[in-house]
Order: structure tokens, then C-alpha cells, then sequence
């Protein structure tokens, strides 16, 4: 696996081993000890699969409380997924880094704790898969407003599609909630 790591300390970019031959190609999508060994610390506990059109935008999300870290990619389609560090008091703090996931790189990106996560669809549908270190709270929910100026996300030139709540969360300044950087990396 080639592990790269981006411009936010703990958010990594990840290529695992695919074997390919006129059958298909295999892949292993998660093994515990060789992530670890990669710096990717969670213990995952629960697994997603979201399915979107051209245009939809889901996020900026984050949980307090009980937050998650998660490692998504793409089976069908392709993404561009963004992480947010919203750690107050993070030399990084309100900064982004973005990566294309498709199904055709197989690319994954490891989002720790302390960042919000979205993903904007760039083609005609995508299958995003992800693990999460906690379970849904709902109570926790959060998020952060996807076209914040001060984050600046260069999102695709595309009509974006959203839902109500990720219309409404507020901007990165007046957000509540948001974590502590307690000098990890």
C-alpha cells in the first residue's frame, strides 16, 4: 500500500495493493495491522454506503461528543472528498485538502477525529463507502457551512445539490462545538 500524506497532519491519502488480471482485480479494502502500520489509528465500528447524483454536496459533517474518524472510497463513480481541520487552536486550523476518489484509482482518504468531511459527486452518480471509529449520534451532529469564504473549498464548477440542514450550518467563526487541537499529529 502507498500511504501519502497531505497538507493537514493526519489526513492521509491511500493506495492500496490492487491485483488485476482478465477476471477483474482484487483488493483489500482494510487490514487492521497494515493500516495501523500505515497511521491509520481507529478502531472502526461501523460501516456506510451512500449512493449520489451528479452535483450532490454532503457536508461539511462532524460529531462532537462522540466524534468519528473515517476512511472512505468509491466503488462506482468518482468524488471529490474534502477534509476540513476545524481543531481550535490547530496550526492548521480552517485549512482544507481535497482529493479525487473514483472508483477507477481506488484511492481512500483517512479523515481523523477533529476535521469535518464532505464530498461533492463530479460524475454522473457515485457509490462512496466509508468506515467510521464510533456509531452515528445523532445528537452530536454538526457541521459547517460547505461554501464558508474564510475555508474557501474549491468545490467543482457544478450546480450543487445539498440538503436543508447542510444549507443551514453556520460558518467555521460561529461555529459551537468544534474541537480542541491537543497537539497530536
Amino acid at each position: 500500500m502507498r500511504v501519502e500524506r497531505t497538507a493537514l497532519p493526519g489526513v492521509l491519502l491511500l493506495q492500496p495493493q490492487v491485483f488485476s488480471d482478465e477476471r477483474g482485480f482484487f483488493m483489500e479494502f482494510w487490514h487492521a495491522a497494515r493500516y495501523r502500520d500505515a497511521g491509520v489509528q481507529a478502531d472502526f465500528v461501523q460501516g456506510n454506503h451512500a449512493r449520489s447524483a451528479r452535483g450532490v454536496l454532503r457536508g461539511l459533517h462532524f460529531q462532537t461528543g462522540q466524534p468519528q474518524a473515517k476512511l472512505l472510497w468509491v466503488v462506482a463513480g468518482e468524488i471529490l472528498d474534502v477534509a476540513v481541520d476545524i481543531r481550535r487552536g490547530s496550526p492548521t486550523f480552517g485549512r482544507w485538502v481535497g482529493e479525487v476518489l473514483s472508483a477507477e484509482n481506488r484511492r481512500q482518504l483517512f479523515v481523523p477525529e477533529g476535521f469535518a468531511h464532505g464530498y461533492c459527486v463530479t460524475s454522473g452518480t457515485a457509490d462512496v463507502c466509508y468506515l467510521c471509529s464510533r456509531h452515528y449520534w445523532p445528537a452530536g451532529d454538526r457541521g459547517v457551512r460547505w461554501d464558508d469564504p474564510a475555508i474557501g473549498v474549491a468545490w467543482p464548477a457544478m450546480e450543487k445539490i445539498l440538503s436543508p440542514k447542510d444549507r443551514l450550518w453556520p460558518l467555521l467563526a460561529d461555529a459551537p462545538d468544534l474541537p480542541v487541537y491537543g497537539g497530536e499529529a
